[in-house]
């Protein structure tokens, strides 16, 4: 699932190469990825002679404002890709389920193999009244600064396990399990430590940890996967899995002792670590 640098990355993608383009035409192939409207001519009439005004982000929900006051709201889920075509001529990927044409005649494709995520159209200021989650949002590491002392009096109250904490949309939001992992290696924190227990130099080194490694994931375009389910707007990989420093790398050597990093099953996922270096 992509996760908050992914997200970024398209987010950046979309404002640099669809903000200001109108909306000629809109199809989708049937009501799974628009599931709140009720048909699909509600979802295209919503769309069409519209311009996108801007591409912002809520946590992991990509908003693409529009003129007259509503937005269109972009999920991922598991496997969603959102893909720019210069041209209508260019083949159609299997699993397109929405494409939007604009008056240029380029297109955005939304194209989701396993159907979990969704595209739908709002008004914008009723986003959190149709996004309930959104509400209650944790703080977002990529746009909300918060001095170390503050992270410090959040996370110091909370007795549970640090993986579990970072992966809280309503602590953080948009952490899930490869950078849960590499920010608890950066900070050198087992992920089974509780958050009560942690020093005053501990909060500092995690905080910063936090910030480094989703900035560091985003310079590299995210992570793709041995699948490559996400790509970029451009149907590009990411590239900070070669970076990556333990997440996936069990048996390889810790790169910061040169151990064998090991890997723990926890409520039904996997946590890679190094046993020596994080404490």
């Amino acid at each position: 699932m992509p996760e908050l640098p992914e997200v970024e990355v398209i987010r950046r993608d979309l404002d640099r190469e669809v903000a200001g383009k109108k909306i000629k035409a809109v199809d989708a192939s049937g009501l799974r990825s628009i599931r709140r409207h009720k048909n699909k001519q509600a979802f295209i009439g919503a769309l069409e002679g519209h311009t996108i005004k801007s591409a912002t982000r809520r946590g992991k929900y990509l908003v693409m404002r529009l003129d007259g006051g509503t937005a269109l709201i972009a999920h991922l889920g598991m496997s969603g890709q959102l893909l720019r075509a210069k041209s209508k001529k260019v083949a159609l990927p299997k699993h397109t389920h929405v494409v939007i044409t604009f008056s240029d005649n380029s297109q955005l494709r939304f194209v989701d193999p396993r159907t979990f995520g969704e595209m739908f159209v709002t008004p914008y200021l009723d986003i959190e009244d149709e996004i309930s989650e959104l509400a209650h949002l944790g703080v977002d590491p990529l746009e909300q600064a918060m001095s170390w002392e503050s992270f410090g009096r959040l996370i110091t109250t909370r007795h549970v396990k640090l993986k579990t904490l970072l992966m809280d949309q309503k602590f953080v939001a948009g952490i899930g399990n490869i950078y849960s992992d590499e920010i608890l290696f950066a900070a050198g924190l087992r992920w089974d430590r509780t958050a009560d227990s942690l020093s005053a130099e501990e909060v500092r080194r995690l905080s910063r940890a936090i910030i480094e490694t989703l900035n560091d994931a985003v310079k590299y375009r995210g992570s793709s996967l041995a699948d490559e389910q996400y790509v970029d707007l451009f149907g590009k990989p990411g590239g900070y899995q070669h970076h990556h420093q333990v997440y996936d790398r069990e048996g390889q050597s810790c790169p910061r002792c040169y151990r064998p990093l090991v890997r723990a099953r926890y409520s039904n996922r996997s946590t890679f670590f190094c046993e020596a270096c994080q404490i």
